[in-house]
């Protein structure tokens, strides 16, 4: 193959926290293993041939997201309609751990990609204070003024979403954004009441 050279000095990948599997109460950081089911071995895929940019001399960000919170889209948005119609609760036993963030904090974590060349590897995109999900429920409610009765059984979940109920729904994964705070990150929204405040309130 001939010599090309490439202009490019940074990619930034992006993955997903899914690549640790399903962990349980194990605190996870960069440095974990990834995990072995569907998602975790597509993601760990996924940033091996992003890896191999680095052969080309371009440094290469793994951006591992979490529950991006926004009320725009993603996961957030598919759960405000039951809470507000007073129908919303946790899903499951509420035990798995639920690792977010804000996109606010997102495009300053993808800023500081960018402009810090320090970052390289894996990055957990998570806020330092993951929580479980009956505590999540519990928080998301409060900030709607909305009650939270009525849990979703895991059986009827994967009912309805079959296998991949366990994967995107019910698997814990208690993530610390271990590089992002020796970088000296600092998150608008590090906990998860002022961060469903901020983004809940009016615009």
């Amino acid at each position: 193959m001939p010599y090309m050279k490439c202009s490019a000095k940074l990619l930034v990948s992006a993955s997903a926290i899914g690549i640790y599997g399903n962990r349980g109460d194990e605190l996870l950081t960069e440095e974990s293993k990834a995990g072995t089911d569907f998602l975790a071995e597509l993601a760990r895929d996924w940033e091996a041939e992003a890896l191999k940019a680095e052969s080309l001399g371009i440094r290469v960000a793994l951006a591992r997201f979490g529950i991006i919170l926004s009320r725009e889209g993603g996961a957030l948005a598919k759960m405000l309609l039951p809470f507000k119609l007073g129908a919303g609760g946790r899903l499951g036993s509420g035990q798995q751990w639920m690792s977010w963030v804000t996109l606010e904090d997102v495009i300053g974590i993808l800023r500081m990609a960018i402009e810090k060349a320090t970052v390289r590897g894996a990055v957990n995109v998570v806020a330092p204070q993951p929580v479980k999900n009956t505590e999540f429920t519990k928080v998301l409610a409060k900030a709607l003024h909305r009650p939270a009765l009525f849990p979703a059984p895991a059986f009827a979940l994967r009912l309805a979403l079959g296998e991949m109920a366990d994967a995107l729904l019910l698997s814990s994964q208690r993530v610390a954004p271990q590089k992002l705070q020796q970088a000296g990150f600092r998150f608008a929204h590090a906990d998860l009441a002022t961060a469903l405040g901020a983004v809940l309130s009016p615009s």
